[in-house]
């Protein structure tokens, strides 16, 4: 027999009420996985590193050494597309980058971003989701 019913209820309630989940915040902010190229045969992996500071989004391509960074990602959220336009280093010089892309299922945490990529001379496709 339980001498302590108010303190069982008491356990039973609080191990049933978990912690509320976290707002997202910007559909953009956050890293972002995938690859781009001319062909589904030929892809490079790309990971995005994009982010809102309140007024503005910015973005890094393949953070690291060789990291290509995005000063402005326009967002139109009328139709939830986005584009951005970059340079990256080569041995060469430098190759722009230009970037147009779709917001696919926008509640989900894993959403994607797909639509044309463009690099130097090479046009091509490209898909991201958010990690």
């Amino acid at each position: 027999m339980n001498k302590h019913p108010l303190l069982v209820a008491s356990l039973l309630i609080s191990l049933g009420a978990g912690p509320a989940p976290a707002q997202e915040g910007h559909p953009l902010t956050g890293t972002w996985s995938g690859d781009w190229g001319p062909s589904a045969t030929s892809r490079t992996h790309i990971t995005m590193v994009m982010a809102w500071d309140g007024k503005a989004v910015t973005g890094t391509i393949n953070p690291g050494p060789d990291a290509i960074p995005v000063p402005a990602i326009q967002l139109d959220v009328a139709n939830w597309t986005i584009r951005f336009e970059a340079t990256a280093k080569t041995a060469a010089g430098s190759q722009a980058i230009a970037v147009e892309g779709k917001i696919e299922e926008l509640g989900s945490p894993h959403r994607t971003i797909t639509g044309p990529w463009r690099q130097g001379a090479a046009k091509g496709s490209f898909k991201l989701t958010r990690d």
